[in-house]
């Protein structure tokens, strides 16, 4: 059980090399970075070291406790970040798949909205506006 904050790429199938051995189930999640409208080059990535591990840590523990997850991982990275680059993983392990998938989503509706992170957009005309969390972002809180 671990959440980590990084500026390094990292080895999905090294992170999950005997993740979860004794579950029943294994539910992984990889962020890549996207661009909606193709203009879009890199997001660029903030954080307070040491709070945002603790709040990592804390929606981490939430999960474990509400799902029955025996474990759970976040990586999350910082630092200016190209289309397509991983940006961050959730895996959640379980007794049973619903647990499991119920662990993840709650996870990663927790991280879009609530990790304390600042990203900003960078174009080819340069960096653009910090981004504001989404409506839909928000909204997809309300389900838990």
């Amino acid at each position: 059980m671990s959440a980590r904050v990084q500026t390094e790429s990292f080895d999905l199938a090294a992170e999950l090399a005997g993740f979860g051995a004794d579950a029943g189930a294994v539910v992984t999640f990889q962020g890549l970075v996207r661009s909606e409208d193709g203009r879009l080059t890199a997001l660029e990535l903030e954080h307070y070291p040491g709070m945002t591990e603790k709040a990592l840590t804390r929606f981490g523990e939430e999960a474990a406790a509400r799902f029955g997850l025996s474990d759970w991982r976040i990586i999350h990275r910082y630092g200016t970040l190209a289309v397509g680059e991983t940006i961050m993983m959730v895996a959640c392990a379980a007794r049973h798949r619903a647990d499991a998938f119920d662990g993840a989503m709650y996870l990663m509706d927790w991280l879009k909205s609530r990790a304390p992170f600042w990203k900003r957009e960078i174009t080819a005309d340069g960096p653009g506006e910090w981004v504001d969390a989404k409506d839909t972002d928000e909204a997809a809180l309300s389900r838990w």
